[in-house]
């Protein structure tokens, strides 16, 4: 297995605090979708990061090469959506992770 760094870039540095009703109804699907791949096992972490006056999105994921990391990417419907979002994905070589919280 591999692990990935997934930046989801938005369609402006804005984002999403000047959000449309149709790219906050993607956003929502994109939620919906990430929440799938953390219960699959995929994702290991996913979230939004706060920069400057907008922000990115970011996952890092386990999966097993550079085109599943791609499509997990692919499969998100913010990518669908043709709303001008586009992912980053950069190979992590190790991580270290905490051990579950009891």
């Amino acid at each position: 297995m591999a692990y990935f760094f997934l930046r989801l870039l938005p369609p402006r540095p804005t984002f999403p605090h000047d959000g449309t009703g149709k790219e906050m109804a993607a956003m929502k699907r994109h939620v919906e979708y990430w929440h799938r791949q953390a219960l699959a096992g995929s994702a290991i972490v996913v979230g939004p990061v706060f920069e400057g006056a907008g922000a990115f999105g970011m996952a890092v994921v386990e999966v097993e090469d550079q085109p599943a990391a791609q499509a997990l990417a692919d499969g998100d419907p913010i990518i669908a959506s043709g709303l001008g979002f586009r992912f980053d994905i950069l190979p992590m070589p190790s991580i270290i992770l905490r051990p579950p919280a009891v």
